[in-house]
């Protein structure tokens, strides 16, 4: 699936020129944080402004170790409209931590919208800001009751998701998810020429958003439909390709 990280409802709208060749419409606040927090009403505009079929996906923000804090926030999320709550885990410093989190959130918005998927995110430089191990994730999300674990770049300084989490790496953490029963999404500044690998690992969900703005730039470019359309075209090439080549090989 393809996630795309709108920042305003005109961008939003955007995405909405392109809704055939995106599967969940991500809202967040990317001069927040990586995977900063944008307001209620906006979440709800968004929510409005894109066809129903379409998840929308919500930002919790970049968190930090105050489970209860987090747990309010992610409700409010949801009763915004998204259907996917992104909690990112920067201010756990333990897997035990990040699950306290994970668990208050799961309850919060499980317990008002129970068809509600809760990610818990990680950050694959993780080593630069002291957050947990992007390996240490797909445990995370599975004891506490999350439904898909995630892998973004905290620091956006033009480094890369493969910098930080080569693919074997990425392979592992995708292998560690499926086995519990998850999703695995992975992001960060992701680029067309990265799908091969990512396709190749069985990733469920890639996050984009620098990829599909003008100038590839995620602050000041703003997302353009037909780059968005290009970046589906080469996911599908090669979706197709490696759906071929398994056939062979078997």
């Amino acid at each position: 699936m393809l996630l795309i990280s709108p920042e305003s409802v005109e961008e939003a709208l955007d995405c909405v020129k392109a809704a055939e060749h995106l599967d969940i419409v991500d809202v967040k606040k990317p001069d927040e944080g990586s995977l900063g927090a944008n307001f209620p009403w906006v979440i709800r505009e968004i929510r409005d402004a894109v066809p129903a079929e379409k998840p929308v996906s919500a930002t919790v923000g970049d968190v930090p170790y105050k489970p209860g804090t987090v747990a309010q926030a992610a409700l409010g999320a949801a009763v915004s409209g998204a259907t996917y709550i992104k909690v990112g885990l920067y201010g756990c410093t333990t897997p035990e931590q990040a699950v306290d989190v994970m668990r208050g959130v799961v309850r919060a918005v499980k317990d008002y919208r129970p068809d509600a998927l809760v990610v818990a995110s990680g950050y694959a430089d993780a080593h630069r800001i002291g957050c947990v191990s992007p390996l240490a994730l797909p445990d995370i999300a599975h004891r506490s009751g999350s439904d898909a674990a995630m892998l973004d770049t905290a620091i956006k300084d033009g480094s890369r998701l493969f910098d930080h989490v080569p693919p074997d790496v990425c392979a592992e953490f995708v292998r560690l998810a499926h086995e519990a029963g998850l999703l695995a999404a992975l992001a960060g500044s992701v680029k067309a020429a990265d799908l091969a690998a990512l396709t190749h690992i069985g990733t469920d969900i890639v996050g984009v958003r620098g990829a599909v703005c003008e100038g590839g730039d995620r602050n000041a470019g703003r997302i353009q439909p037909q780059l968005v359309a290009a970046f589906r075209a080469e996911m599908d090439r090669h979706a197709r390709e490696h759906a071929a080549a398994v056939a062979a090989a078997s």
